[in-house]
C-alpha cells in the first residue's frame, strides 16, 4: 500500500542544525574536556531562583500544566507593563514563530521579508505555509538593510521579520531605522521584532523597544525569550506581545499545555532574579569586549555585536579553522551553514572558557601564518 504523500513544501524545509553537543565531539575526537561556544547559551548557568522554584515543584509533575499560563502571563504583564490579554507564551520562540505563521500566512499568495542571513527559522515559517520568502542581503557591515527591506514590500507582503540584534551577525538596527520602517509600511503588513537578545542591547538609548511600539498601536509583534539572559534554554520558554487582536489570534492556534509546568514556574522565578540578570549582562559585556579586542589583535575581523556572541570574519574558508578548534576541544559555529562561509560565530563563555579559546585560536593563527 502507498502511504499518503508528504507535502512538497515540507520536503523543501531544512531541518534545524543545532550546535554540536559536547558528548558527540568527545566521542568523535577522543577528548575528555570539551567546551562549547556555539549555541549562545548563558555561561553562568540558569537563574538560581528559577532552579530552586522548579526543584520545589517536582512533586507536582504528575499534574497537567496550567493551560492558560495564568501565573507566567500575569508576571509578564507586570514586567512589561502591558495588559495580560496582549501577551502569549510558547515552547521557545521557535514555536511562537510557527504560531505567527499559522495565524497570518495563507499560502502562495502571501510572502514574508527577511534579512539574509538572519535567523534560519524564518525561512521555515515561509516553507510551512507555504508562502514566498523574500531574502534581502545585509549591508556591507553585516546589518539588516532597512531601506532595502522597505523597497522589497509588495501587495503580497504580510510580515517583515527583524531579528534585533540579528542572529548570526550580532548587529543591531536603530530606533530611527525601525521608525522609518513603520512610517513606510502599507496597510495590512505587520513587523515581527524578534528580540531574543534584548537584555544584552537595551542599555543603548538608540535601541528600539517593541513594547513601546505595541503601546503606540503600531502593527508589530514583539518576541523575547528566557533561553539567553535568564539561562533557561533547556526548558524552552518564549513569549510575545502585540495588540489584543493579534494576541487573541495566536491564542487560537496555540496548542493546549504548550508550556510545561516546570517551565512556567521557572520562568516566573527567573523574572524576579534581577541580580542574576545584572551579572549575566555585566559578564557578557566584559567578555564580549575582550573577544573583540583579542581577535582584532590576531589580525581577524570581528563584527561589532550587541548580543552574547561575536561573528568573526576570518578572510578565508571557516571550516578548516572550526575543525582545528574541534581538535583542541573547542566547539564554535561555522558560518558555512549560516550563509557566511568565511566566518565563524563564537558565543561568550566563562572567563576560563574564553582563555582556552584564545589559546587555541592563537595556535591556529600562528600555524596558518607560518604555512603561508
Amino acid at each position: 500500500m502507498t502511504p499518503a504523500p508528504v507535502r512538497p513544501n515540507v520536503l523543501r524545509m531544512r531541518p534545524y542544525s543545532p550546535g554540536r553537543p559536547i558528548e558527540e565531539v568527545e566521542r568523535e575526537r577522543g577528548l575528555t574536556d570539551v567546551i562549547k561556544l556555539a549555541s549562545n547559551e548563558n555561561p553562568l548557568g540558569g537563574s538560581p531562583k528559577a532552579r530552586a522554584a522548579m526543584a520545589e515543584a517536582l512533586d507536582k509533575i504528575h499534574l497537567y500544566p496550567d493551560a492558560s499560563v495564568f501565573g507566567l502571563s500575569s508576571a509578564l504583564a507586570n514586567h512589561l507593563d502591558l495588559p495580560k490579554g496582549q501577551i502569549f507564551v510558547g515552547n521557545g520562540s521557535d514555536e511562537l514563530l510557527t504560531l505567527i505563521g499559522l495565524a497570518f500566512l495563507s499560502g502562495l499568495e502571501d510572502e514574508i521579508i527577511v534579512g539574509n542571513p538572519s535567523f534560519v527559522r524564518y525561512d521555515s515559517m515561509a516553507e510551512l505555509a507555504p508562502c514566498g520568502c523574500v531574502q534581502v542581503p545585509l549591508t556591507a557591515d553585516y546589518r539588516l538593510d532597512i531601506p532595502a527591506m522597505i523597497g522589497a514590500i509588495t501587495p503580497r507582503t504580510k510580515l517583515v521579520m527583524l531579528a534585533n540584534p540579528n542572529n548570526p551577525t550580532g548587529t543591531r538596527v536603530t530606533r530611527q531605522e525601525v521608525d522609518a520602517l513603520f512610517a513606510a509600511l502599507p496597510e495590512g503588513v505587520t513587523v515581527v521584532l524578534d528580540e531574543a537578545y534584548f537584555e544584552f542591547a537595551c542599555d543603548d538609548p538608540g535601541f528600539p523597544n517593541s513594547v513601546e511600539n505595541v503601546k503606540q498601536g503600531k502593527p508589530v509583534i514583539g518576541l523575547r525569550t528566557f533561553s539567553k539572559t535568564y539561562g533557561l534554554a533547556g526548558i524552552r520558554v518564549g513569549y510575545g506581545f502585540a495588540s489584543p487582536e493579534i494576541a487573541e489570534a495566536i491564542q487560537r492556534v496555540r496548542a493546549p499545555f504548550n508550556v510545561n509546568a516546570l517551565a512556567q514556574i521557572g520562568a516566573v522565578a527567573a523574572l524576579a532574579d534581577k541580580e542574576f540578570i545584572s551579572e549575566t549582562v555585566r559578564h557578557n559585556r566584559s567578555e564580549r569586549d575582550r573577544l573583540m579586542q583579542i581577535t582584532t589583535e590576531l589580525g581577524l575581523k570581528p563584527v561589532p555585536s550587541a548580543a552574547n556572541f561575536v561573528l568573526i570574519d576570518l578572510g578565508r574558508p571557516a571550516n578548516p579553522w572550526v575543525e582545528q578548534l574541534l581538535d583542541r576541544g573547542v566547539i564554535v559555529r561555522s558560518g558555512v551553514g549560516l550563509g557566511l562561509p568565511n566566518c565563524m560565530r563564537v558565543s561568550v563563555g566563562t572567563t576560563a572558557e574564553m582563555d582556552r579559546f584564545y589559546a587555541a585560536l592563537t595556535e591556529i593563527v600562528k600555524g596558518d601564518t607560518a604555512s603561508a
